[in-house]
């Protein structure tokens, strides 16, 4: 299984981990809860700055899985979808939610996941995960997707 590399930014009631090689910058963060992620600030990621209940509610909603919060003592505060879910992003990638494993063609584990983007322009570096380069070659879908 392909190994996750998470930058950690703690606060005394909240842990938030963050994976670069996943973010394809859809800014629901910065957006929805800019007290706490805010790119013009060092660290970018203040989990204090709101309670940890709203800090881990919005680290749910990170499309990519690039962001993921713990308590200090380690439980994992996201919970599961029930069902598998699969969203066409217009221009984008696949966003992938529920207890999903994502496999190799061997078969192999690639990822076990809650969240996770996948990459449909087929210019990823990142592959199978997307990393926005979709937005660089100009990938376009049908306007069917949402």
């Amino acid at each position: 299984m392909a190994e996750r590399t998470f930058k950690e930014y703690a606060a005394p009631e909240v842990v938030v981990g963050f994976d670069a090689r996943r973010c394809i910058h859809a800014a629901r963060c910065v957006n929805e809860l800019p007290a706490v992620f805010d790119t013009n600030k060092r660290p970018w990621i203040q989990p204090d700055a709101e309670d940890a209940d709203t800090v881990i509610a919005q680290v749910g909603r990170c499309p990519t899985g690039a962001l993921v919060a713990r308590r200090p003592d380690g439980i994992v505060m996201e919970t599961t979808p029930p069902e598998v879910s699969i969203q066409e992003v217009a221009n984008g990638p696949l966003y992938v939610r529920g207890d999903v494993a994502i496999t190799d063609p061997e078969g192999r584990i690639l990822a076990e996941e809650r969240r996770v983007a996948l990459c449909r322009c087929g210019a990823s570096e990142n592959k199978p995960f997307c990393d926005g380069t979709h937005a660089k070659v100009g990938f376009t879908t049908s306007d069917r997707a949402s």
